[in-house]
């Protein structure tokens, strides 16, 4: 763990900046253009230009890396984003504003999936949800950072955007340097969403879902505290508790995770997230709601990295660059609904149907996990069945990953990468 971490310093330095510069950016927009008088709608249809932008993003990213590399196809967006940042700065319109933001939607994910196809790729089974966590620990940590950021002293209303493009070019500075030689690439197999959801229900289902429930109260947990009673300060703090809990918890649900069976884990992560919301029903109040969302943050944040690791498991090296572009546009699809559909539900029974439909939805990745756990029961442990040891203990679906993929393509594929869990 300590040799891959050190291997990858460069890719974790260079994000933690991107995720600050993202964090920093997202709050300024909205903050500038209020004071430039847009309205309220105009600035939810200027940043809801960064979703659309990202379903691009996921397409593209893949065919990039084959294209150009790893660090070319990084750095290029990393370009583009700094660029956008420069723009904002020079233009106060929303059409300008709104095209940068769907550029920026396009580049922040393909980076990410060019990350963690490098991190996959990079990493062994047995420690690949570790080496993700850590990931997603600075994806969490980094945009409280950029927050907290916007409340540096800024006489002229323009130093922080230069912060922002700043953070993005140094981003690049620390892979071009590292001397960290990019995994080698393999010409990758189409991945489209059902064929992955074929190879892995559990983690398509589960990301999908997770990113639902995520991004709704992400986006309502303030609107939530607010019609609660609480101040903006309050709410606001709330919501970073729940951040830095999400990120903390990031490395032991992976380290648990690489120790037995995933869909295990994403079954009592649902569990622990649907009970927060139920006792946040039923015991009213500011701490609790702190405590219950702290919980919550704790249980649901960490389910795509499990998701990604287990739906990896399964698939050979040349199918992980575009599995991690599809894991990645199904969890924009997953956020684009709930950020549309789970913030109407605050007004709902004073907030009632807010945690409801949240508790349903942590129950139904518990459902999934457990349904396809039972269907598909654990093989016995057996010397040959251990040596693979992709997760250091056998896990279901071994033979029914490499069958299925051998009927989907030509050739044999016996080497398919283990895949000690199935769907």
């Amino acid at each position: 763990m300590k040799r891959a971490f050190l291997e990858n310093w460069a890719l974790f330095l260079g994000m933690m900046m991107l995720m600050i510069a993202n964090g920093l950016l997202v709050t300024l927009l909205t903050i500038r253009g209020s004071g430039l008088g847009f309205s309220e709608f105009t600035i939810s249809i200027m940043q809801a230009a960064y979703p659309l932008g990202a379903l691009a993003g996921t397409a593209i990213a893949p065919k990039m890396v084959e294209k150009v590399g790893h660090i070319r196809a990084f750095s290029a967006l990393a370009s583009l984003v700094s660029i956008s940042a420069i723009v904002h700065l020079l233009t106060s319109d929303p059409a300008s504003w709104s095209a940068m933001r769907f550029l920026a939607g396009f580049c922040y994910p393909g980076m990410y999936v060019i990350t963690e196809s490098w991190l996959q790729a990079k990493s062994e089974n047995h420690n690949r949800a570790q080496i993700l966590s850590l990931y997603f620990m600075i994806w969490m940590a980094g945009p409280a950072i950029g927050t907290a950021l916007v409340a540096a002293p800024d006489p002229t209303g323009n130093m922080l955007f230069g912060v922002v493009s700043i953070l993005i070019s140094l981003a690049i500075v620390p892979l071009l340097l590292s001397g960290n030689k990019a995994p080698d690439y393999e010409v990758p197999d189409r991945m489209p969403v059902m064929k992955l959801y074929r190879v892995s229900p559990t983690a398509v289902a589960g990301n999908l879902i997770s990113a639902t429930a995520v991004a709704g109260w992400f986006i309502a947990l303030p609107l939530f505290a607010l019609a609660q009673g609480m101040s903006a300060a309050q709410a606001s703090g709330a919501l970073v508790v729940a951040m830095i809990v999400g990120a903390v918890v990031q490395y032991p649900v992976g380290w648990i995770s690489d120790k037995t069976d995933r869909r295990l884990v994403l079954l009592g992560l649902g569990v622990i997230g649907g009970v927060a919301c139920l006792w946040m029903l039923v015991t009213p109040g500011p701490r609790a709601m702190v405590i219950g969302f702290a919980l919550l943050a704790g249980a649901s944040l960490p389910m795509y990295a499990v998701c990604s690791a287990h739906a990896n498991d399964q698939l050979k090296p040349s199918q992980i660059v575009p599995a991690s572009g599809t894991m990645a546009f199904v969890l924009n699809v997953g956020q684009f609904v709930g950020i549309l559909i789970i913030p109407n539900t605050v007004s709902i029974a004073d907030g009632n149907g807010f945690l409801m439909v949240l508790a349903a939805l942590c129950f139904m990745v518990s459902a999934v996990s457990l349904m396809r756990r039972v269907q598909e029961a654990a093989p016995e442990e057996t010397g040959s069945l251990q040596a693979m040891a992709v997760l250091g203990a056998p896990q279901t679906g071994v033979l029914q990953a490499e069958s299925w993929i051998a009927e989907e393509e030509s050739g044999n594929h016996s080497d398919i990468a283990g895949g000690s869990s199935s769907n």
